[in-house]
């Protein structure tokens, strides 16, 4: 009896594993029941066509101008009008006179000293006339230059020794240089418009008085007008200078064209971006202004063998259902860019694949579908 005992108890053993096998399998994953039995779910797809899909990056900004000029005084006197009002608002053309302060002294000085220079040469001319008769024209020519209302010209040079000694004891040299440092104060009187452009705000106006360093107010290029943007610097790296921008201001529906200009190379810290900014290349017929707030729509670079879907179409940014011989199917997916409104897909995805383009509620792979084609938005 102990003999058969010992026989059966590996028989019993091969049974009892083999039954414990079968409840192991039986448990094992299987692949999703395909039921079709359930009426089709009729959802919109798109054929998957793969290429080269630029990324577009968005962000905002404000228009400014890249030249901004703040007026300061280096002279003292009163403030007088110039050829355009001095207001904010104002705008202005290049080399219109904005302001200037009061010259009398200072031209009364210039003059003076203009005419100490004139009784100088005067009184050398005799004797180069004698000594130099060579180049005695050329003085000639230059005393006669001379005049109370305009620049004085270039004090002819001479390498003769005896010339320059004359030249120096009469102090030729000294009421030239006097004059034209006169001539150099007197400029700073002026406030002369430097491009086109607008006054954004005055300290001063004419009537007041100024002192050396008052500031009198501030312009700004309306032909280099920029827009600041601030990239997130985990986006930087799709951008470049000459990166095409379309801008487009707060809802007016007025696109201007763009590029990046030049882009910063240092991370703020609070918000993890970087400045980039943007110079306009073409606005059309609208002047822009100087503050307006716009939308700007980067170029980012070329991301190869990709497709853009719609977000709605992604699901938790990491799958997407296909429509494969009349069922679903799930997909795992690579995004490769982020746009806001559209994912661009360069993995997991194979020309030809049905892509389902409809939100899904209530849905999971093996379930009937039917497929509604339509173009996927933002592919080409």
């Amino acid at each position: 009896m102990k003999r058969k005992a010992l026989i059966l108890s590996p028989l019993i053993l091969l049974v009892v594993g083999f039954i414990i096998m079968k409840i192991l399998v039986s448990f094992k994953a299987e692949k999703p029941k395909r039921n079709s039995q359930v009426t089709p779910r009729v959802v919109a797809t798109s054929v998957v066509s793969l290429g080269e899909v630029p990324a577009k990056l968005t962000t905002y900004g404000t228009l400014a101008s890249s030249q901004p000029v703040s007026l300061i005084s280096e002279v003292s006197g009163t403030l007088q009008a110039g050829d355009i009002p001095f207001q904010p608002a104002q705008s202005f053309k290049k080399g219109e006179l904005l302001l200037k302060v009061d010259t009398r002294q200072i031209i009364l000085e210039l003059n003076s000293t203009k005419s100490d220079l004139l009784t100088a040469l005067s009184s050398i001319m005799p004797e180069i006339k004698v000594s130099s008769p060579a180049i005695f024209q050329v003085w000639q020519q230059y005393f006669d230059s001379i005049n109370f209302d305009d620049p004085i010209g270039v004090l002819p040079t001479t390498e003769d020794q005896r010339l320059k000694a004359l030249l120096a004891r009469y102090n030729i040299f000294k009421l030239y240089f006097a004059v034209q440092n006169l001539e150099i104060r007197a400029s700073k009187h002026y406030f002369y418009a430097p491009f086109n452009g607008s006054i954004i705000s005055t300290q001063l106006r004419d009537g007041s008085t100024a002192a050396p360093g008052s500031r009198l107010g501030e312009l700004i290029n309306l032909d280099k007008l920029e827009v600041e943007i601030q990239v997130p610097a985990k986006d930087i790296g799709w951008i470049h200078v000459g990166s095409p921008v379309v801008l487009e201001p707060e809802e007016n529906g007025i696109k201007w064209k763009g590029h990046i200009e030049r882009i910063g190379n240092i991370i703020d810290e609070r918000s993890q971006s970087v400045l980039a900014y943007i110079k306009l290349d073409d606005t059309g017929d609208v002047n822009p202004l100087a503050g307006v707030f716009v939308k700007a729509d980067i170029e980012a670079r070329l991301i190869p063998e990709a497709i853009k879907v719609g977000r709605r179409a992604v699901y938790e940014e990491s799958y997407v259902f296909l429509v494969n011989d009349g069922f679903f199917e799930k997909r795992d997916v690579g995004i490769a860019f982020d746009e806001g409104d559209y994912y661009i897909i360069n993995k997991g995805l194979s020309p030809g694949d049905t892509l389902v383009t409809d939100l899904l509620q209530g849905v999971s792979a093996g379930m009937p579908a039917q497929s509604r084609s339509r173009l996927i938005p933002g592919n080409n």
